[in-house]
């Protein structure tokens, strides 16, 4: 029998904090068993599996950097829209690194039709509306949002900017000015 106050949202959160301590590909069901003092098979009444868990952790972090996104977004446009919803995806990463890569798990449709992913693309293509972009531009534009905004954030997670000057802190709003400019100029077909 499953030890008593054990719950899979439970389970999901402390693999979140593990995944924050010692990195997302280090979570597995059994680090958790050894984290709550159980046995592994006591875990198995509430995930599947470690895919499971690293699913129900992916799905959690999607839902957390939605849930900021949205409150950062509100009432902006534009430049201002586009640098909070980057913000929060940079500010998420340093603060949850393990979730942050949680959240580019590869989800199964079943998954990611249960997660907050959609939400992600509603927001960018909500920062979207303050620009001139009509489709298939606009999808394209999303696609590029997500490039720089993931891409930068994870170079800068490996250290891959620590090696020259000027630091990550600076580029990063320079790189968000150049996005702005591309946006409001995007380049005709």
């Amino acid at each position: 029998m499953a030890r008593a106050g054990l719950t899979a949202r439970r389970l999901t959160r402390a693999g979140a904090e593990l995944a924050d301590e010692v990195g997302f590909e280090q979570v597995t069901v059994s680090a958790l068993a050894r984290r709550f003092d159980v046995k592994v098979a006591s875990l198995y009444s509430h995930v599947r599996s470690s895919d499971d868990l690293k699913t129900r952790i992916a799905q959690l972090a999607l839902e957390e950097m939605a849930d900021r996104a949205a409150a950062a977004l509100a009432g902006r446009a534009g430049k201002d829209a586009l640098t909070a919803l980057a913000d929060v995806y940079r500010d998420y990463a340093h603060e949850h690194p393990g979730r942050y890569a949680a959240a580019r798990h590869p989800l199964s449709p079943e998954a990611a039709a249960e997660s907050a992913g959609a939400r992600h693309a509603h927001m960018a293509r909500a920062v979207l509306r303050g620009y001139d972009l009509e489709e298939p531009d606009r999808t394209h534009a999303v696609r590029l949002l997500g490039s720089v905004f993931h891409g930068y954030v994870s170079l800068e997670a490996s250290g891959s900017f620590d090696h020259s000057p000027p630091s990550p802190g600076e580029t990063w709003p320079r790189i968000l000015d150049a996005l702005d400019a591309l946006l409001r100029n995007w380049p005709e077909k």
